[in-house]
């Protein structure tokens, strides 16, 4: 019986532990990565090189450049001076925090 239960706490233990180290590993943002996606998804196609008609965006000097203005503007509600996307929805916070995060962890390109 004591036996038993000791098998039983250790394997929950493992398996407890197993999560943990997985959920702790933070996801790197880069421009290649996670920021282009976002600018063709939601910035086309008016920042796209050949398409439009404004700063692009769609390459990794560009967009760095201009990174502070980029946060600003998305963090803008609909219908502020200045908001981006425009004629598309606010983007999500989970989506604004990524240009945040790649801006705050130096703009690494990948």
């Amino acid at each position: 019986m004591a036996l038993l239960l000791f098998v039983t706490v250790l394997i929950f233990q493992f398996c407890s532990s197993s999560k943990k180290t997985a959920s702790a590993k933070p996801v790197a943002v880069t421009y290649e990565s996670t920021i282009k996606p976002v600018i063709e998804a939601n910035c086309a196609p008016c920042h796209i090189a050949g398409k439009g008609d404004k700063i692009s965006l769609d390459n990794y000097t560009q967009a760095s450049t201009v990174a502070d203005n980029i946060i600003e503007r998305v963090q803008k509600n609909t219908g502020e001076r200045g908001f981006m996307p425009a004629m598309h929805p606010k983007l999500s916070d989970s989506t604004i925090n990524l240009f945040v995060q790649w801006k705050n962890s130096g703009l690494p390109e990948k």
